[in-house]
């Protein structure tokens, strides 16, 4: 079977090969395991590729270039009208070389690429919906894009979380992080981590105030230590210098380690005790398996399906928003459950094991390609 995948993800050449932000490149090669071949249409920019880029592993694997578009401007916009026809071309050429298709949104192109599959693609395939389906705020596009998938079609959809009401289409799936030998590998690594002293605690993502870096250090200068040693945060972005700045406030160490490349990042999730995500809004992150099979106990706000994986108190913590009183409050009252630790970091591993591709691969064979195999045979008579 031969798949395209179409997206918006966006990619570079780099050193003569083209490269990809390193999540869906990693998804998208383990999608040979069902498929044999797949043919990406997605975004070529200019410029330089940001370390996050990562190169496909298989041949069998070809990028199918689409030049940038859109931006924040009223022009931007509408220059977009001129450029739908040749995106539609190039996913139609592409389309009649495959089996099988799908779309990952929530994305720009989505607005219009979705209507097309929906309405003049015979193909069969899958949207996957990779944000936060309950999003209350959610940009226009966004929301229009949900009802599409909703309401107006009944191919299935991948997507964060079960809510109330969900259409038999709608299915919950996990967001695929780790391989099984990876997950199995971090085990090993994570079994003799102690919680008696030298409690570390680390962030890893965008350094934005949405993801909480700069709330998360005023929490620390405003109220104390709590009983954490050590702060170790992973990321880059444009207000690094701020997030130094405000670091020196804080009455513990705290390590600002920029980028980390996936090694290194599983390195720091070994040292580490507990991993904290204070973000405003997301699907679901893959840093909270990633750092939860090295047996880092999460602290993450209840937002999108993150509370249908993470139990307060169970195999983490959640908090209510990414306020700074909050952050705090949870800290605070984190230290009280210290005899509880051990026993958090066993189901915070556990947990992470569902976020396994081959866990993905076996509900994408079981629950999208197989039972539309089986609507494609002919009846059985005898």
């Amino acid at each position: 079977m031969k798949l395209a995948i179409i997206s918006h993800t966006e990619h570079y050449y780099q050193d003569g090969q083209i490269v990809g932000w390193g999540p869906t490149v990693r998804e998208i090669n383990h999608l040979l395991g069902i498929f044999d071949e797949i043919w990406h249409v997605a975004v070529l920019c200019p410029g330089q590729a940001p370390p996050s880029s990562v190169a496909y592993d298989s041949p069998n694997i070809h990028f199918v270039p689409i030049q940038p578009f859109g931006g924040p401007g009223f022009m931007d916009k509408i220059k977009v009208m001129w450029r739908i026809p040749g995106i539609l071309s190039i996913i139609r050429n592409t389309l009649r070389q495959v089996d099988w298709f799908q779309f990952r949104a929530p994305t720009g192109i989505g607005n219009f690429v979705i209507p097309y599959l929906c309405l003049c693609c015979k193909k069969p395939g899958w949207f996957k919906y990779a944000g936060n389906w309950v999003q209350q705020h959610a940009p226009i596009g966004y929301r229009w894009q949900r009802w599409w998938l909703s309401a107006l079609q009944r191919r299935k959809v991948t997507m964060n979380g079960h809510w109330p009401g969900q259409a038999a289409h709608l299915l919950a799936f996990e967001n695929p992080c780790l391989t099984l030998h990876e997950w199995e590998t971090a085990q090993v690594q994570s079994a003799a981590k102690q919680f008696d002293k030298g409690i570390s605690l680390c962030f890893a993502g965008s350094l934005t105030p949405n993801k909480g870096a700069f709330q998360l250090l005023e929490a620390f200068s405003t109220t104390g230590p709590f009983f954490f040693s050590q702060i170790w945060i992973a990321g880059d972005g444009p207000e690094r210098a701020r997030l130094s700045a405000q670091a020196e406030q804080v009455p513990i160490p705290v390590q600002l380690t920029g980028f980390l490349g996936r090694e290194q990042l599983n390195a720091l999730y070994a040292k580490a005790h507990f991993f904290i995500l204070p973000s405003e809004n997301e699907g679901f992150p893959k840093v909270v398996p990633e750092a939860g099979a090295y047996g880092c106990i999460p602290i993450v706000t209840d937002v999108s399906c993150i509370g249908q994986y993470i139990q307060d108190g169970i195999n983490g913590f959640l908090l209510v928003d990414n306020s700074v009183e909050t952050i705090a409050l949870k800290l605070q009252k984190i230290a009280g459950k210290s005899q509880e630790f051990i026993q958090l970091s066993l189901n915070a591993r556990s947990m992470s094991k569902l976020f396994t591709y081959e866990h993905y691969l076996q509900r994408i064979q079981d629950e999208i390609v197989a039972p539309t195999l089986m609507k494609k045979q002919p009846p059985h008579l005898g």
